[in-house]
């Protein structure tokens, strides 16, 4: 699993922009300096939050983006839904790559279970992690992670099923 640039950027262009100030802005060029991105890639970045709703941008000599709402209302999966989306999708399946139009396992596929599991987990957890949750350090949302209860539990059998012999 790989979270792109665009999710891992545009999730930190949102975290400066939730640590100004109450009724301060902040512009492209100082969201890029503060990164170290371009000023191109941070205004895509912005314009894309902004249309999805995340940010709201002011024009003028005292104009720059703040947050549409409050820090602790903008779950991160809201952010990486907008930036890139799921981990996994059922039309995976369906995009089958191999000798056959169907992949060999639509009817009968373990790894898709797998995959959505790991799929719920991550919204769980995304879901439930607002921006107001990571303005801390590395150290306290450490702590603060390994404080909250698995969100799911997955205990494998101790006797998996065996696959069907082949004659």
């Amino acid at each position: 699993m790989k979270l792109s640039s665009q999710e891992e950027y545009g999730l930190r262009c949102l975290l400066h922009i939730a640590r100004i100030p109450a009724g301060e802005s902040m512009t492209i060029p100082e969201i890029a300096r503060a990164e170290a991105l371009s000023i191109p890639n941070v205004a895509k970045l912005m314009r894309l939050l902004r249309m999805g709703g995340l940010v709201q941008s002011e024009r003028g000599q005292s104009g720059g983006y703040t947050l549409a709402r409050p820090a602790e209302e903008i779950p991160v999966s809201d952010v990486l839904d907008l930036l890139g989306g799921r981990f996994f999708s059922e039309k995976f399946c369906e995009r089958h790559a191999g000798q056959n139009d169907v992949c060999a396992h639509a009817v009968n596929c373990s790894l898709r279970v797998l995959w959505n599991t790991v799929e719920e987990v991550l919204r769980e957890v995304l879901g439930k992690t607002t921006l107001r949750d990571l303005l801390c350090n590395e150290q306290q949302m450490g702590n603060w992670m390994a404080g909250r209860n698995a969100p799911v539990r997955i205990v494998a059998p101790k006797d998996p099923p065996q696959a069907p012999e082949t004659q």
